[in-house]
């Protein structure tokens, strides 16, 4: 089986070996066992929400197709996240740990879920995403019918070199706005040059936004638990790539209010509602000293479902990071708290007892309340 970037041409094989099986009736495999069989490869992570949105229609596929059919969740994660992902969520998929990624490697991609289709024979027959996948092809491939499924195609660039690729900028430009449509198999994301000196605060890109997430931003960052869209295009929406770079960081979002709104027909306000809210404060003032204050100076950012390791960080900072991130639910700072600190959890985004009890290992508590929180409300003129 002979890969070349994007395309899956067939002509060599490689009998791919699964070393380190989880949730199977053995601990290894290799490809060529389950000859005979249809095989999907679901390349996937504990923390990605689209692969775990997937993971039912994947499961129901392996439920009915269960002599004809193996369906194999391939990940880079440890044996151990894995196996508390599979303690939380019951599964009847056989999960591959990849930690090498040199499975990964045999179908290189980007974005994840990403499912490669492998027909009977062991022959790759498709890469594509988990929802194009369907009963109907599995019934056509089985009957030995030929089927074309979309091709999942992704842009192998880092998102740095398609930035530059895409967007070059001097460190002198004072003032400058594009628009362009979407990046052809490129993520979806905003990059706001916080580690650079000469666009911190001043410049926005994002690659493979929908006109929604651009409105998000323009009107102060908020996220989609607070945002009510009543415009609701959908996952079909068209994507755009943008970048901005303004003279000062306070004009950064007005600046692009005023070029959404020369060009789009989308209008926004802020509301205030009130909402059941996650009051996030110190409930045990002894663990909470124990969060190392920063001495360095230096903000970091790294921010991920399951995951915060920030240096520099408020506690202001950190309730935004838990209400997109940890707890999916309008989260308010009411530790009254304004030290910069350096904090490092992880959790299991599948267990939501996990954050709490992350939480208070470091003195902190989430309570329910009613408290009235601004929203915003995107609609068409």
């Amino acid at each position: 089986m002979l890969l070349t970037t994007n395309h899956l041409p067939a002509q060599v094989k490689v009998d791919i070996e699964f070393t380190n099986l989880l949730n199977a009736p053995v601990k290894s495999a290799r490809l060529s066992s389950l000859k005979g069989k249809l095989v999907i490869l679901d390349f996937w992570a504990t923390w990605c929400g689209s692969c775990i949105e997937a993971m039912p229609h994947l499961k129901a596929l392996q439920a009915k197709y269960r002599n004809s059919l193996q369906v194999i969740a391939v990940g880079n994660e440890t044996v151990e996240r894995t196996m508390q992902f599979l303690q939380s969520r019951p599964s009847n998929l056989w999960f591959a740990v990849d930690s090498g990624r040199s499975i990964s490697a045999l179908f290189p991609h980007q974005m994840i879920p990403h499912d490669i289709l492998i027909g009977k024979d062991g022959q790759p027959l498709a890469a594509t995403s988990p929802e194009n996948i369907t009963d109907a092809v599995i019934d056509s491939l089985l009957a030995g019918a030929k089927v074309h499924l979309p091709e999942k195609k992704d842009n192998l660039l880092s998102y740095e070199d398609l930035i530059k690729q895409n967007f070059y900028a001097a460190d002198t430009v004072m003032y400058r706005f594009k628009i362009q449509g979407e990046i052809n198999g490129g993520p979806g994301l905003s990059h706001t040059w916080l580690d650079q000196p000469a666009f911190s605060g001043r410049r926005l890109t994002c690659i493979n936004l929908p006109l929604t997430t651009l409105y998000m931003l323009a009107y102060g960052d908020f996220p989609f638990s607070r945002t009510i869209d009543q415009v609701k295009e959908g996952r079909n929406a068209p994507t755009y790539c943008v970048d901005l770079i303004v003279p000062r960081p306070d004009s950064l979002q007005t600046s692009l209010r005023r070029e959404l709104a020369a060009r789009f027909d989308l209008q926004a306000k802020v509301e205030p509602m009130t909402k059941e809210v996650q009051v996030l404060r110190i409930v045990d003032s002894a663990k909470f000293k124990s969060i190392p204050r920063n001495i360095s100076g230096k903000r970091t950012y790294m921010v991920m479902h399951g995951a915060i390791d920030q240096q520099s960080m408020t506690m202001s900072d950190l309730a935004k990071c838990l209400e997109s991130y940890g707890t999916g639910k309008l989260t308010v700072d009411k530790t009254g708290n304004r030290e910069k600190l350096d904090i490092k959890i992880s959790w299991q985004p599948e267990n939501p007892q996990s954050l709490l009890n992350v939480l208070s290992s470091i003195g902190l508590g989430l309570t329910k309340e009613e408290q009235t929180v601004d929203m915003l409300i995107i609609y068409r003129r």
